[in-house]
């Protein structure tokens, strides 16, 4: 499959997380969002869920979360170092590499991620930033990061009916960090990095 069509999937694939209810176990709840996780389907780990309803216009969150280079997330996510785009494909997919600081006193060392990214807009207004893994030429691994592995993730930013100024924002992570970590490090770093993201996104937002 191109990287298009396989970034077209990884949509999908957000679009059927969305719709699918079952099998869900909450893991953590704050006043902003509610994180909670399945057996993944794509990779021996977990697919987590946020749901948070964001005090702002979707076109707000929308132009602090979207994927592009010189873009917001760098400055406000504590789980984004840099983020850069390799390739553009076309006006809405993209190959980006994503670095990461050391989490968790350390023991997480600094991650990469190569991904093809696609962002989409839907008749409902919903926004969408959709990626999964890829490998690219122009990307080898870089030393003194570990290359972790994104599954079909992302984000929708979905109008609150009657609500201009509120945004319910969706987020899907299935991540493979890669290198030899204990799991009960994996299984506590990413509900809290998930209500962490929410957290630092409403200051931005508010900021």
């Amino acid at each position: 499959m191109d990287c298009a069509g396989r970034a077209e999937a990884a949509a999908e694939q957000l679009q059927l997380y969305r719709r699918d209810r079952d099998g869900w176990r909450g893991c953590r709840s704050t006043g902003e969002v509610a994180v909670s996780w399945r057996p993944s389907a794509e990779f021996a780990g977990n697919l987590y869920k946020g749901e948070g309803v964001l005090p702002a216009s979707p076109q707000k969150v929308w132009e602090c979360i979207k994927p592009v280079a010189g873009g917001l997330r760098t400055k406000w996510d504590q789980n984004v170092k840099d983020f850069e785009v390799i390739e553009a494909i076309s006006d809405t997919v993209s190959i980006c590499r994503t670095t990461t600081p050391s989490a968790c006193m350390r023991i997480i060392s600094p991650r990469e991620f190569v991904d093809v990214v696609l962002m989409k807009q839907y008749e409902d207004g919903t926004m969408l930033s959709a990626a999964t893994n890829v490998e690219h030429p122009l990307c080898p691994p870089q030393p003194n990061f570990v290359r972790g592995f994104n599954y079909p993730c992302g984000c929708l930013c979905i109008p609150v009916p009657g609500e201009p100024d509120r945004t319910e924002l969706l987020t899907f992570f299935q991540t493979d960090l890669g290198g030899y970590l204990p799991q009960t490090v994996v299984d506590s770093f990413f509900p809290s990095s998930i209500s962490g993201f929410y957290s630092n996104l409403t200051k931005a937002l508010k900021a």
